[in-house]
């Protein structure tokens, strides 16, 4: 058996914006949002990997309960973030429309999108990937639920504000390791990311 680091690439943003069209995903990642708590979260859906991610940002926003990891790893981000032991799991309730399911997943620092969705949950859930349109198909309840990606100008957007709210975060703990007061829970925004309003259809669950 092969032991040793696990190695993982963030993908790279880097697009240009244009007419939206469903039958143009053949480079897309499944972008989505969701409801975590009342709050809009990113998620992305990775069929390329062996485990459920929940970003650390999300789970300190939220204030969630973790877990001790059963199996602690290491995992080596190409990023800033350098190499990261991966030592909790959280247990995750979301929403996506009339579609809601719970999973548990591992807390790593993460600025892609709040939640990673891999092999796990599409096993679990026995879902269909329709790799021409990059859509989901399930079966939730005896219901037939189809989950549609976010549009580039709209991935575009959830990006942009994942960026910000990790630069406002890197400046917060700067501002508490200088022994700066921590601003109060009143001034935090409700959402994670606020809603985007778009001219074009509207995506999530059909």
């Amino acid at each position: 058996m092969l032991r040793g680091e696990v190695l993982v690439i963030r993908r790279a943003l880097n697009m240009q914006i244009k007419e939206d069209n469903v039958d143009q995903q053949r480079e897309n990642i499944f972008h989505i949002r969701c409801h975590i708590q009342n709050k809009v979260c990113s998620m992305i859906i990775d069929r390329g990997s062996c485990a459920n991610v929940a970003s650390d940002t999300l789970v300190k926003k939220l204030n969630l309960s973790c877990i001790k990891h059963h199996r602690p790893y290491r995992l080596q981000w190409l990023n800033e973030c350098g190499e990261v032991r991966v030592t909790k799991q959280v247990l995750i309730a979301f929403a996506i429309g009339k579609y809601s399911d719970e999973i548990l997943c591992d807390v790593v620092p993460m600025h892609a999108s709040h939640l990673l969705l891999r092999c796990p949950w599409q096993f679990d859930q026995k879902a269909i990937y329709d790799e021409f349109r990059n859509r989901f198909t399930i079966v939730k309840d005896g219901k037939t639920i189809t989950l549609v990606p976010f549009s580039p100008k709209q991935v575009y957007d959830d990006q942009m504000k994942l960026k910000k709210e990790c630069e406002d975060g890197k400046s917060e703990n700067s501002r508490e390791d200088n022994g700066e007061r921590k601003p109060s829970d009143s001034t935090k925004p409700k959402l994670l990311i606020k809603p985007v309003k778009s001219g074009g259809k509207n995506r999530g669950v059909k």
